[in-house]
C-alpha cells in the first residue's frame, strides 16, 4: 500500500449524530492505516456537495484525494461527480445507495468503486417490531421521516409498515434528519386543530437527532397536563450511536433506539487494501443493525 494514504469524506451535516459518528470512524480508521483524510460536510445541499467534490477531483494532481468516501444528500449518487472521479482514477465508495451507475463505472476504470449500505430496509422492519412490542394493544404512533429525496427514509417506511402489527396507525411527519428540523415540524404539527383531536401512543422517529428534536417541541406547550401526557409517551429513534442515542436510552429521554454502525471506516479499509493489492471488492455490501434495548427486553415491560 502506498504510503499516506489520501482520503476525501464527503458528509451530510455537522448536526447530525451519526453524521458526527460518520466523521469521528473515518479520524480513527484514517490514523489506523496510517493515511491523511479530510472530511467535508455539505450542509444538507446536495449542489454544494457536488461542488465541493468536483473542486477536489479537479485539482492540481498532487493535491487530489487517492479515494473519496461520499453519502450523498439527494436522490441521486453524483453520477456526474463519480464519472469524473472513475476518470482521475480516484476510489469511490457510496454510502447508503446502490447507485446503477456503479456496474459500468467497474468495467471503465481501475480505481476501486463500489457502495456499502446500511440495510434500511431492515431497520425499518425492526423498529416495526418494536412499535408493535411497545403499543401491544395497537395504537397511534406520530411518525417523523427524513426527507422525501431520501431512498434510506424510503426504505425505512417501508419496512416500518411491513412489520408492525395492523392495529397501529401512523401519521407521518417530514423532516431533515436534524433535531432542530424535526423539532419545526412537531411545532407547526402541534399548531394545527386535528393535533388537538389525535390520539397519540408513541413518538417514532427514523433518526435519534429527530426523536429528541420531537421531545424538545413537546417541552413548549404550556398546558402542564398537556406536557405531561406527551412526555411520558414512549420515544423511539434510529441510529443509536454510544454517545448519543445509547445514552438517550439509558437516561430514558429515548425508550428504545436501533444500533446502525457507522459505514466509513469499513468503507476506508475496503479502499486502503483495494489500492494495495488491485482487486476490485463487492459491488454493494451492507451493515447489520440491532435493537437497543432487544426487542425481548421491550415486550414484558408492555405486556
Amino acid at each position: 500500500m502506498r504510503e499516506k494514504l489520501r482520503f476525501l469524506i464527503s458528509l451530510h451535516s455537522l448536526e447530525n449524530d451519526f453524521q458526527m459518528a460518520q466523521a469521528e470512524t473515518a479520524k480513527e480508521t484514517a490514523h489506523k492505516l496510517g493515511g491523511e483524510v479530510e472530511i467535508l460536510f455539505a450542509d444538507n445541499d446536495a449542489v454544494n456537495q457536488s461542488l465541493q467534490l468536483l473542486k477536489a477531483i479537479q485539482s492540481r494532481v498532487e493535491f487530489r484525494p487517492d479515494a473519496i468516501v461520499v453519502e450523498p444528500v439527494g436522490a441521486t449518487a453524483l453520477p456526474q461527480v463519480a464519472q469524473a472521479a472513475c476518470a482521475a482514477g480516484i476510489g469511490w465508495a457510496v454510502l447508503n445507495r446502490r447507485p446503477e451507475y456503479l456496474p459500468d463505472l467497474r468495467r471503465k476504470g481501475t480505481a476501486p468503486i463500489f457502495a456499502i449500505s446500511s440495510d434500511n430496509l431492515e431497520i425499518g422492519r425492526i423498529q416495526g417490531r418494536q412499535f408493535t412490542a411497545l403499543l401491544p394493544k395497537g395504537g397511534s404512533v406520530l411518525y417523523i421521516e427524513g426527507p422525501s429525496q431520501s431512498s434510506s427514509a424510503q426504505a425505512r417506511t417501508t419496512g416500518m409498515m411491513e412489520t408492525k402489527a395492523s392495529n397501529i396507525h401512523v401519521r407521518k411527519l417530514k423532516a431533515q434528519w436534524t433535531e432542530e428540523s424535526a423539532t419545526v415540524a412537531v411545532r407547526a404539527w402541534l399548531k394545527m386543530a386535528t393535533s388537538l383531536s389525535a390520539s397519540i401512543d408513541l413518538v417514532g422517529a427514523q433518526d435519534d437527532s429527530m426523536a429528541m428534536g420531537a421531545r424538545k417541541a413537546f417541552h413548549e406547550i404550556a398546558s402542564e397536563a398537556e406536557l405531561s401526557r406527551w412526555l411520558s409517551l414512549p420515544f423511539t429513534g434510529c441510529d443509536g450511536q454510544l454517545a448519543t442515542g445509547q445514552a438517550w436510552v439509558r437516561e430514558r429521554s429515548l425508550t428504545a433506539t436501533i444500533h446502525i454502525p457507522p459505514l466509513t471506516g469499513q468503507a476506508m479499509e475496503m479502499l486502503a487494501k483495494v489500492i494495495e493489492d488491485g482487486s476490485q471488492p463487492p459491488e454493494h455490501s451492507s451493515t447489520t443493525s440491532h435493537s437497543i434495548p432487544s426487542l425481548e427486553l421491550l415486550r414484558p415491560q408492555n405486556a
